[in-house]
């Protein structure tokens, strides 16, 4: 049987097509809903009913019928009652065995049943899914759905654009303004009110014919540039549609034969479901002859899901009649209206866009269908077809729409607590923006050409710059005040591109991050001079598809303390070079698809951090070499296929963070122990079985995550950890918690939730500093913890 999601998706279209539906087809929708309701019942019924007839071996046959036999003495005591001979049965025994009787009814069932009765579920779900596949080929038949689609975006454009309603509200001022002043003040006295309240009516029909029902006042006509471009690109998108769909009257052909093939399906099944109904009947005569196996040759059976059969096929058929009905009105609506015609003539007299075009065939189609759902989509939509309509619209002044107030509403606090203004999507930067002197870091997303002009010079706080899809423009003077004050860069490419050479003009950057597609001549020596400039750049981030590290940055950026490469997952081959970055101290090889640890790594003698993220590492053996970078602090080895830790791994004496979740690690040496200093240990997401006796060595250990792995105990040596605060254990297969975990008094966040645990050691109320917030547990679990404990944690919502 098919899915309730399957049959949903079967039996309606696209949601976004919902203002193309007329009223009947969401009656259709609603009908072929319940049709489908109706043969899953009746599907659900036949195949839960595991014996579908109830047959018994006729004793008494009288003319080629079963009689009782005392029935059959009534009779015979009657002389004027003529009787055929009656066929004695075999002298064998009356009571028939189970697997007998299963044997008649599953014969009566394939022989005497009638089909219609048998396969009743299947056709009412066959004319089901016709009737739905109709109902939505026009969606999604290629011809005509991207046609609809791009309809039904620029209508929904159309719509909620501001700019149609305070282009109205232009209109309807200008229609006002023209009332001499002196007829104006008339307006307060009653003869002038009466007068003049068919002008202010006349003036107001358009708004009031359902453009829009919240016009703005007069003064409401500056608009932003957002806005106006958005307006723009809608005339273009409007322009370049009806060009292309008044061509063809593709769609209403589709829609009309749509409607043709129901209204005969319709026909057909009126024609031959209510004469087959008759067949569905209670008792069935079974005339078989089974006496070889059974004894008997005729048999009177019973079918159990014909009464409730008879109710649903009725049912059906009035939802067919009610389908058919509907179907019969929507092709009369077809062929008595001219619909490849469409007329704005009403609202051209009624508004002042007299220059509202007619339009045909399909795009007129589309238009009466919108109609149907609602009229006001095509009296908005044809403001976007008036040439007036778009000259008045350019005409506003975008910039005064930004102002100061709307600005500093823009202004927000980020993760690093700094003032931070995100403009996304407009055609330039609001002079007001130079006035914000607060701004620490300014987001340019999706801008095209933005230019920054001297005035940039105002932002004495302006410390970062992100600039995402967008192309910047930087005159001098703003340039020299970039020089002198940013410290971080943001650069992200949604094509090809080359890096902004002013950018190598910036000699107090620290930060400079890079991502999207980079050409490779950009990091061309002869074209990346401009690196050795960048003599402060401390942190550099790069995120795109390079087959090695360019040389540039090794070259010429020997100061770098901190490198991260994101490859998006393309292999990285040549590694050689790193080995001439002999200073820094963080090194991230992100989705790199290494096999093993780089060897020019362990020349970086003051390494504190290593982060080798969704590689394709298998084994660590050059862990071992790793003893060599004393300043080691941090290894991240996370998000990998990595099966087993070296022995080696005991050499790292200065490791404090070390992560290794995400992997394929069965077993954990006892060398990893060794380790005294660390603070963080992740094993999450591995094969891990237990946890060795030796962890209580990790004394300074403040954070440990075993999550979703197979750990069926913990070792009490893990309680020996005193310092810790975070204990991940969810996702395992603990029994039983200990009672120790009492002594982990600094424990703050504890996860238990996906193990087998039936209850909580009550020596859990001693973690004083736990809080409900930060217990991840199953709910039932709480309840076994005493009322004290369970309301502290309950009253304790402090985050973790």
């Amino acid at each position: 049987m098919l899915s309730l999601s399957e049959l949903k998706y079967i039996a309606d279209a696209q949601s976004s097509y919902h203002i193309l539906k007329p009223w009947w087809d969401v009656f259709w929708y609603y009908l072929t809903l319940i049709m489908l309701l109706v043969a899953v019942l009746s599907g659900a019924l036949q195949l839960a009913d595991t014996k579908l007839l109830c047959c018994l071996p006729c004793k008494v046959e009288l003319n080629n019928r079963c009689v009782v036999p005392w029935d059959m003495l009534k009779l015979n005591s009657t002389p004027s009652n003529p009787l055929s001979p009656v066929t004695p049965p075999i002298r064998i025994q009356n009571d028939l065995h189970k697997q007998q009787y299963s044997y008649i009814d599953a014969v009566c069932y394939e022989k005497q049943l009638h089909w219609f009765a048998k396969f009743f579920p299947y056709l009412v779900l066959l004319h089901t899914l016709i009737f739905a596949a109709c109902s939505n080929f026009w969606l999604h038949y290629p011809s005509t759905s991207s046609r609809l689609e791009h309809f039904v975006s620029i209508l929904n454009k159309c719509f909620d654009s501001p700019w149609t309603t305070r282009a109205l509200s232009e209109t309807v001022a200008e229609q006002s303004v023209r009332v001499p002043l002196s007829k104006s003040k008339a307006l307060f006295s009653p003869s002038g009110l009466s007068t003049n309240m068919s002008a202010s009516k006349q003036s107001l029909l358009f708004a009031q014919s359902g453009l829009d029902s919240g016009i703005e006042s007069p003064t409401s006509s500056v608009l932003d540039k957002k806005e106006g471009e958005q307006a723009k690109a809608i005339f273009e998108k409007v322009k370049r549609f009806r060009l292309h769909v008044e061509q063809k009257d593709i769609i209403y052909r589709v829609y009309m034969r749509q409607i043709i093939i129901k209204v005969i399906l319709f026909v057909i099944i009126i024609a031959y479901v209510p004469y087959f109904l008759t067949y569905i009947t209670l008792e069935i005569d079974c005339p078989i002859d089974m006496q070889a196996f059974t004894g008997y040759k005729r048999y009177h059976c019973v079918y159990s899901l014909a009464e409730i059969f008879q109710v649903l096929a009725s049912f059906y058929v009035i939802m067919v009649l009610f389908y058919g009905l509907t179907s019969s009105y929507s092709l009369w609506w077809m062929l008595r209206s001219s619909l490849k015609e469409y007329s704005f003539e009403a609202l051209r007299e009624k508004s002042n866009y007299s220059d509202i075009p007619d339009v045909k065939n399909d795009f007129a189609f589309i238009l009466h269908l919108a109609d149907q759902y609602d009229p006001l989509y095509s009296k908005r939509f044809s403001i976007f077809l008036s040439e007036v309509s778009e000259n008045k619209l350019k005409q506003i002044n975008l910039n005064n729409e930004w102002t100061m107030e709307k600005l500093k509403n823009k202004l927000v606090r980020n993760s690093q607590d700094k003032v931070e203004l995100h403009l996304f999507m407009l055609n330039g930067l609001p002079d007001n923006i130079f006035e914000l002197t607060d701004i620490e870091v300014l987001s340019l997303e999706l801008i095209p050409e933005v230019k920054l002009p001297n005035s940039i010079s105002q932002l004495v706080n302006l410390k970062e710059l992100n600039i995402y899809h967008s192309s910047l423009v930087v005159d001098r003077p703003a340039l020299n005040f970039l020089e002198e004050n940013l410290k971080i860069l943001r650069l992200k490419f949604t094509e090809r591109g080359k890096i902004p050479r002013w950018i190598f003009h910036l000699k107090n950057l620290k930060e400079l991050y890079l991502s999207g597609y980079i050409m490779a001549e950009t990091f061309n020596p002869v074209q990346s001079e401009g690196f050795q400039d960048l003599k402060n750049l401390k942190t550099l981030y790069l995120k795109s598809t390079l087959s090695r590290i360019p040389q540039v940055i090794t070259d010429m950026l020997p100061t770098l303390q901190k490198f991260s490469l994101d490859n998006e997952g393309n292999k990285l081959v040549v590694l050689n070079n790193l080995k001439k970055m002999i200073h820094l101290k963080s090194l991230e090889l992100i989705n790199c698809d290494l096999e093993r640890i780089p060897h020019s790594i362990f020349s970086l003698f003051n390494l504190h951090e290593l982060n080798v993220k969704e590689n394709n590492l298998k084994t660590i053996e050059e862990i071992i070499s790793f003893q060599h970078l004393q300043n080691l602090s941090c290894l991240k080895l996370w998000h990998n296929n990595i099966a087993y830790i070296p022995a080696q791994i005991g050499t790292l004496s200065n490791l404090e963070q070390l992560y290794l979740d995400h992997n394929k690690i069965e077993n954990l040496p006892l060398q990893l122990f060794l380790c005294t200093k660390l603070t963080h240990l992740d094993l999450s997401y591995n094969n891990l079985t237990f946890i060795p006796e030796e962890i209580q060595f990790l004394t300074n250990l403040l954070y440990f995550a075993v999550t979703n792995n197979y750990i069926e105990t913990l070792p009490n040596g893990l309680f020996q950890c005193k310092k810790l605060q975070t204990l991940l254990l969810g996702k395992n297969s603990l029994m039983t918690l200990s009672p120790l975990i009492g002594e982990l008094t600094n424990l703050v966040q504890l996860e238990l939730i996906g193990n087998h645990l039936e209850v909580l050691p009550p020596e859990l109320e001693a973690c004083s500093s736990l809080k409900r917030s930060c217990v991840l547990v199953e709910e039932n679990l709480l309840n076994t913890l005493s009322p004290p404990t369970t309301e502290r944690l309950q009253t304790c919502l402090d985050k973790c």
